[in-house]
């Protein structure tokens, strides 16, 4: 946990939003993998985290604007629980570390709402996103949990958001931890790939390194030669001489804060030149965009540029033709760059994304694209300093893809399809990091990774 004061502030900080009703906040449960006691890597809630910072499960808590008052409740562990989990810390202690001096037993969380909502108190909820939350909002409210997010309150939604975007600096330190988690994963990786071995074998040992340095992974591990599968969860290719690797990771600090860091490694530790060509043009991208954070620009302008800076060596390569802008402005990239440029990232690796990608990474005046490509952006509004984003343009030949869209005689202005046929086992690159936005400009944060071509064959030489 951070120093008590921090949660005090924070709660604080949230109540000026609001002069009266009740704010809910339930922690998440165990969930079970295949049967009710073995349980998966417990995550708390990253909301409940934020304001509560009790990791636990078993947990709700209110702050009661028409009193003033914070409560948590909870429950000490029965004799059962001790002989099987071991004693822990009593409620009363946990919350004394959060500045909380109320608490009551968890079996009063339903008699202490009722009374309020007879009396036409409103309760504020945030949307849920597990099955027991949804279930035990329905006990609690008399919603039907199919509908309980509907219910949820865009107030307290929006208060949220806009507190938790901006990182303090103890944040950003907890920010930087990860990423040197993620420092020891990628090479580690960059070490251990070779020709020869199945992806898994690099896959286990970077987790492992994540567990011991931390609370585990951020989100599953995405590694595998087959880099033009954007989200590939599969670890089982033999890894050849000749194909590069696509490693997504991110480590979680004991605090639940989250790195997300991404690099393309040669199998054989030496990139070809077709792959150098490639990753040149991503690097150059992904330089770029990062060169133009600050506070007051539209992470969508930045997308876009570079989506041009990414078109424009495609077109030097004779892969894409005619005017850059104009291609860019039709969507003709998206072929080779599918997915947005990076998003929010905090105590959820897509911080905040249980809110909704429209509250967190959108406005009134910024509106999400529905076109292909730019539509899977899910940061497009101004950036303001404390904020810390992703970086992660990346360049990928998707072979139903393209055979879709040359089928459909899509873009033959702006696409060569003839010279896609010398790319069609390519795979992808991807190149990504995480970055603060300071008062004048942009941190990148953490320890520096191996990102350069010569810094990436050297490290796999290491």
């Amino acid at each position: 946990m951070f120093n008590a004061i921090t949660y005090i502030e924070r709660r604080k900080e949230l109540k000026k939003n609001f002069k009266k009703g009740i704010l809910l906040f339930l922690s998440n449960e165990e969930s079970p993998m295949n049967y009710a006691d073995n349980t998966y890597h417990f995550r708390q809630d990253s909301t409940f985290l934020y304001y509560w910072g009790i990791k636990e499960p078993g947990f709700a808590a209110v702050i009661n604007m028409e009193k003033d008052e914070d409560i948590i409740f909870g429950e000490d562990r029965s004799i059962d629980e001790i002989v099987w989990m071991g004693f822990g810390e009593s409620v009363k202690d946990k919350a004394q570390k959060v500045g909380v001096e109320e608490i009551k037993s968890y079996s009063k969380l339903n008699d202490y709402l009722n009374k309020h909502i007879n009396k036409s108190v409103e309760i504020h909820f945030i949307p849920q996103y597990r099955q027991a939350n949804l279930a035990m909002l329905e006990k609690l409210l008399g919603i039907n949990h199919n509908r309980i997010n509907e219910y949820s309150s865009k107030k307290m939604i929006k208060s949220i958001i806009k507190q938790r975007s901006i990182k303090s600096k103890e944040e950003v330190n907890e920010i930087s931890k990860a990423v040197d988690i993620s420092y020891e994963m990628n090479t580690a990786a960059m070490r251990l790939i070779t020709p020869g071995i199945v992806e898994r074998e690099v896959f286990g040992k970077i987790e492992g390194i994540a567990l011991s340095k931390g609370d585990g992974v951020s989100f599953p591990i995405i590694f595998s030669v087959n880099g033009q599968i954007l989200h590939n969860h599969s670890h089982e290719n033999i890894m050849k001489d000749g194909q590069i690797a696509v490693l997504d990771s991110g480590a979680q600090t004991t605090l639940g804060y989250a790195s997300d860091i991404t690099r393309t490694i040669p199998v054989n530790g030496v990139f070809s030149e077709k792959q150098k060509e490639i990753y040149n043009i991503v690097l150059a991208s992904q330089i770029k965009s990062i060169e133009m954070i600050k506070p007051g620009i539209k992470f969508k302008d930045i997308h876009l540029e570079a989506a041009r800076t990414t078109a424009n060596g495609l077109r030097d390569l004779g892969i894409m033709k005619g005017d850059i802008n104009e291609a860019v402005e039709k969507g003709a990239h998206a072929l080779f760059f599918p997915h947005g440029l990076g998003h929010m990232i905090g105590l959820d690796v897509h911080d905040l994304e249980n809110y909704g990608e429209n509250f967190v990474g959108y406005s009134k005046s910024i509106k999400r694209s529905d076109q292909f490509g730019l539509a899977y952006l899910r940061l497009g509004k101004q950036l303001k300093e404390g904020n810390v984003v992703t970086v992660e343009p990346g360049c990928y030949f998707i072979p139903a893809l393209i055979e879709k869209w040359q089928n459909e005689g899509k873009h033959t202005e702006f696409i060569n399809y003839e010279k896609l046929g010398d790319y069609l086992d390519f795979g992808g690159v991807r190149i990504e990091d995480d970055v603060l936005v300071t008062e004048n400009g942009f941190e990148i944060l953490g320890k520096a990774i191996p990102k350069t071509i010569d810094e990436v064959q050297e490290a796999c030489t290491k």
